[in-house]
């Protein structure tokens, strides 16, 4: 049976003007393909106007994770007033990661998840103009991960696939507009741990490693807490800075966690300037099904493809 994803979501606008929101899903473990969607149909019932963008196979036009040099329609980047991005090693051709980098030094918000802290991995293309953003790059150190979101990928803090993640909340951040109405944190992801956030990072949320996959399950006391949502501001070289939320938990079972999906949505109004909109009861219930594939390369629904509602 042929399974559709929704690539582009246009509603009437609830905000006083209407935001455009480019999300791109590109990650190979993750199910961002699933869960990206799903966070911009909440987000589209909120009046933003959501564009979803994949790794697309270009032989079979399909949306296949694994596909790590084919992102289309980037070039709608130029006229976005948010990019959110869950992507993981991608070596993009030149073109689409212009878009990308153009994009980041514009001054305008970026949304990073999950793996958005290691996005890109060159190894076939070292002569690219990009190859300096791969994440283990030297100029900067880091790569994009830790110059533009605070972090490059180090490694699994908590047991990947055996420990969860409870986010308990900084005291002194408690009143950030991100945080607003976030009552509960709890999700299937695993801790990655964080070396030193770079620039003006500041730490909303830390995670607490737990022994074991269901939210009642003890911490590991062995583990200290770890960052796993922050803000922070970037500059490029427009000279003009950026807002930028950053959270490293991202499992397709977090968003079944009411208080992560609403920290996220919080995140997106705060990044764009609308964080006198956050609503501490605001709607973030999941629009209509969501049931993910598990995790892990090469799990992916394999008969996806992105349309766009005429």
């Amino acid at each position: 049976m042929r399974c559709l994803l929704i690539a582009l979501f246009l509603t009437l606008p609830l905000v006083s003007q209407t935001r455009h929101i480019v999300l791109i899903a590109a990650d190979q473990e993750y199910r961002s393909e699933e869960s990206i969607p799903a966070l911009a149909r909440i987000l589209a019932r909120r009046g933003f106007h959501c564009t979803v963008l994949y790794a697309i196979n270009p032989a079979t036009g399909k949306i296949d994770p694994s596909t790590t040099d084919n992102v289309p329609g980037l070039e709608a980047l130029r006229h976005a007033d948010l990019m959110l991005i869950f992507a993981r090693w991608l070596e993009l051709p030149d073109a689409q990661m212009k878009a990308i980098v153009d994009y980041t030094n514009s001054g305008r918000p970026i949304v990073g998840l999950r793996t958005a802290t290691h996005p890109f991995h060159y190894v076939k293309h070292l002569d690219s103009l990009f190859a300096r953003y791969d994440y283990r790059g030297k100029d900067p150190a880091g790569g994009w991960g830790r110059l533009v979101i605070g972090e490059t990928w180090v490694r699994h803090w908590g047991r990947h696939q055996q420990e969860s993640t409870r986010g308990v909340i900084v005291p002194r951040m408690k009143d950030h507009p991100i945080l607003r109405g976030v009552k509960d944190i709890w999700g299937p992801s695993d801790v990655y741990e964080i070396t030193t956030l770079s620039g003006d990072a500041r730490p909303l949320v830390m995670g607490q490693v737990l022994s074991g996959m269901e939210p009642t399950s003890p911490p590991d006391t062995a583990k200290r807490m770890m960052p796993v949502a922050w803000i922070k501001s970037y500059t490029g070289d427009s000279g003009k800075t950026s807002r930028v939320f950053a959270t490293t938990m991202g499992h397709p079972g977090d968003f079944k966690n009411e208080g992560f999906r609403r920290m996220v949505v919080n995140g997106c109004y705060w990044a764009m300037g609308l964080e006198h909109k956050i609503r501490a009861n605001s709607n973030v219930d999941l629009v209509g099904p969501y049931d993910p594939n598990p995790i892990g390369l090469g799990k992916q629904k394999k008969e996806l493809k992105p349309y766009s509602p005429g």
